[in-house]
């Protein structure tokens, strides 16, 4: 009140200048480069379903549910009231229904129950889009669709276990998987001694009679790091005399009595809270071996190759939502007299952004295609081998410090926890460190070259075809053959090395099949050099409004 009684007509709550939320609309068709990607990479036939995903992944609804899910992670429940150990853990109903969506929609299974062409890239556009609304919830469905390559080693395990692993049914029961709809997958690899060297684990497997592939074991030992600990059945490592080797633990013996699967803790994470993640031991452990005795680790890694696919997928699905978010907020809110899209400097940020996504999807979807060729093509396999080394480093790499740029276009609205950003900041290191890290990667990429030097000429042909295109691009393919030729303290130079590798591959493919604005910035940027330390450092003649209006989440 004003003196005298006079009431203040200052609306001092009034509303003004503010974004809206960015929800109710079409994740995919709101997408132009992963639109062009699906149909590029030969999936056209199914973007019709991939729009039925894309519509429920960015409605309201679906988007609560996921920081619903995050705000009550998943709680362990070791004994039951009477002391029985029981080994559970309980989840929020959110994190179950997002669970139905992906199961629904055969975001798990599609390669494996619809296998033609394109199946590989289809599926790879519902993984690009699962971190969008939810990722924690993705990684039980990432692993379930990763372990059917390595369950075919062992044929009559897969024949009884794939029908309920790509079944469309969710099925969260804690039951024998005998009696339920369908059932879902995890992986226990790594232990407190070994890490990423998981040759050096302890645990032991004893045969129970004649042993050997298929055979039944017991198995002593515990597990530093297992994710989804409530899933019906885990592929693990344990040692037996011939070494390292494979084995398929399932929650419940063919008896139908609990398995000596005992949950220790779970993992209090930075991000990805509504997935459980934890410390077992195994103690006489039921469990039976996938593969060649002691040929463990590469049974295993038909699973891993696959897991880290999605890794990549999913940090440019954290990328492509940043720069939503960031476009979306700059078209909407005004400062110094201008909207901020429309003002220099912002549009050099957003720009930047929106290159960096562009770069990274074209590549993880060229790398899609490659595990659909690969099925019948050698020099598709050779490609997938490096290429998917190559990707899950550069890509996962460039995550994090996209996603806080992004947080930074929307400024203190970006930083509170009702934007989606600051999940998506806690989420974003998690890919580049889980299924091997940096390190580990480049490594890869060295043995790849090393052990199979097909693999080096499948992923230079395939740059090679870009040739001509762009002087810049031409010059970075030349240097990065001289480096290839040179092997002086090759471990030392790996990261150098494999981020050479990975750019040359983007621009590659963005000069072949990219936006003429997007290749041309790419080029100048990251391959020619005219680029600073951070993002909005672009060349002063890139189009930048050509760039931005690609990036901005406008519905087809």
């Amino acid at each position: 009140m004003q003196a005298g009684g006079k009431e203040n007509s200052i609306a001092t709550h009034e509303v003004t200048n503010q974004s809206v939320p960015l929800e109710d609309y079409n994740v995919y068709k709101a997408d132009t480069a992963l639109r062009e990607a699906v149909h590029r990479e030969g999936a056209a036939w199914a973007d019709s379903r991939v729009a039925d995903f894309g519509a429920e992944c960015g409605s309201a609804r679906y988007i609560e549910l996921g920081r619903v899910a995050n705000k009550f992670p998943p709680e362990l429940r070791t004994h039951d009231r009477y002391g029985h150990r029981v080994d559970m853990v309980d989840y929020h109903p959110a994190y179950h229904e997002i669970q139905s969506l992906y199961v629904k929609h055969r975001a798990h299974s599609w390669p494996w129950v619809e296998p033609r062409a394109g199946a590989h890239v289809a599926r790879a556009a519902l993984a690009y889009m699962i971190p969008q609304t939810e990722a924690g919830v993705g990684c039980p469905i990432t692993m379930t669709f990763a372990v059917v390559p390595a369950l075919r080693h062992q044929p009559e395990i897969a024949a009884a276990w794939l029908p309920k692993i790509t079944s469309n049914e969710y099925d969260p029961r804690h039951i024998p998987v005998g009696q339920k709809r369908s059932a879902q997958m995890g992986m226990a690899m790594t232990e407190k001694q070994g890490g990423s060297d998981v040759r050096a684990n302890t645990t032991r497997a004893h045969a129970i009679g004649a042993g050997g592939p298929g055979g039944d074991y017991l198995l002593d030992g515990h597990k530093w790091f297992c994710s989804a600990p409530m899933s019906d059945a885990f592929l693990t490592l344990a040692k037996t005399e011939a070494g390292v080797s494979c084995f398929l633990v399932p929650r419940f013996r063919p008896d139908g009595s609990k398995n000596n699967f005992f949950i220790q803790r779970l993992k209090d994470k930075l991000g990805n809270r509504s997935n459980a993640s934890s410390e077992i031991e195994y103690v006489d452990t039921w469990a039976q071996m996938v593969g060649e005795d002691g040929r463990g680790v590469p049974t295993i890694i038909e699973m891993v190759t696959h897991t880290r696919l999605d890794c990549g997928l999913a940090s440019a699905g954290f990328m492509r939502q940043g720069v939503a978010q960031a476009v979306h907020h700059a078209r909407h809110r005004s400062a110094f007299g201008k909207r901020l899209r429309d003002q220099p400097l912002m549009k050099n940020v957003l720009a930047d952004l929106a290159v960096e996504w562009e770069a990274a999807t074209m590549l993880m979807f060229r790398l899609a295609r490659g595990y659909d060729e690969a099925v019948n093509d050698a020099s598709g396999q050779d490609f997938v081998r490096i290429a998917t080394a190559v990707a899950k480093y550069w890509v996962c790499k460039r995550g994090p410090h996209h996603v806080y740029e992004a947080m930074e276009c929307l400024g203190g609205a970006g930083y509170v926890e009702e934007s989606p950003l600051p999940r998506l900041y806690r989420e974003a290191p998690l890919t580049s460190i889980w299924e091997g890290s940096g390190n580990v990667m480049c490594l890869d990429v060295l043995r790849a070259m090393n052990r199979e030097p097909e693999t080096a000429g499948a992923f230079l042909g395939e740059v090679e075809q870009a040739r001509g295109g762009d002087a810049r691009l031409d010059a970075a393919i030349d240097g990065l053959k001289k480096n290839l030729l040179d092997t002086d303290k090759l471990e030392l130079r790996a990261r150098r090395l494999t981020e050479q590798m990975a750019l040359v591959l983007q621009g590659a493919l963005l000069v072949r099949y990219g936006n003429r604005a997007v290749a041309d910035a790419f080029c100048a940027s990251r391959l020619a050099g005219d680029h600073g330390d951070e993002y909005g450092t672009l060349p002063r003649d890139t189009e930048f409004d050509a760039i931005i209006d690609r990036a901005a989440p406008l519905e087809a």
